[in-house]
């Protein structure tokens, strides 16, 4: 898999993520029938270049130089292993942006749900207190009716909040990763 050296740490402060590898079986999955520019990373590959990508930065332009010795040179180049990594980064934004969406269309989903809830509750609130009186049973069970309202609003309320960001961060990630300039590099024989 790809490695790392001490000269990592000064080079990324610039936007530089750099791997090692000694083939390309390395860095692609190689149980992924589709063709060479279409296949997914390997996990391990993906993992490091995702997570000093998200190290970097988030207005730094992203640069990937990849060390090979002189076979792999020749694959990456007839394999267009830049283009390669483009696609399969821009795949990866696209599905963020769906998980997204989707995040979106079940918060108004839960939304809607929660509103019509709150609603129920407190015009029941209202009909426990004016049925029931002033009593202490009546206000006990017309105060749950609006605290139940106001819990059925958490998941909406946290959706709308906190979920969406860490999604979109990793959709921006993506992106930035999808129009990195990937420098392929001989690795000197000997």
């Amino acid at each position: 898999m790809a490695t790392s050296n001490t000269d990592d740490k000064i080079s990324n402060a610039n936007g530089v993520i750099e791997l090692r590898i000694q083939k390309l079986a390395q860095l692609f999955n190689s149980l992924d029938p589709s063709p060479f520019h279409e296949r997914d990373l390997d996990q391990d590959a993906e993992d490091y270049i995702v997570g000093w990508a998200r190290e970097l930065p988030s207005d730094a332009p992203l640069k990937i130089v990849i060390h090979l010795p002189d076979e792999a040179m020749h694959d990456a180049q007839k394999w267009e292993l830049p283009s390669a990594l483009a696609n399969y980064f821009t795949e990866r934004a696209q599905f963020a942006q769906r998980e997204l969406n989707e995040l979106f269309r079940i918060g108004r989903l839960y939304l809607f749900v929660g509103s019509a809830t709150l609603v129920a509750c407190l015009l029941g609130s209202q009909l426990v207190r004016s049925t029931l009186g002033a009593g202490p049973l009546a206000a006990i069970v017309s105060e749950s009716l609006v605290f139940f309202g106001w819990v059925a609003n958490w998941k909406p309320i946290e959706t709308f909040l906190y979920d969406w960001l860490p999604l979109k961060r990793r959709r921006d990630l993506f992106r930035r990763l999808a129009q990195a300039t990937v420098h392929l590099e001989r690795i000197p024989s000997g």
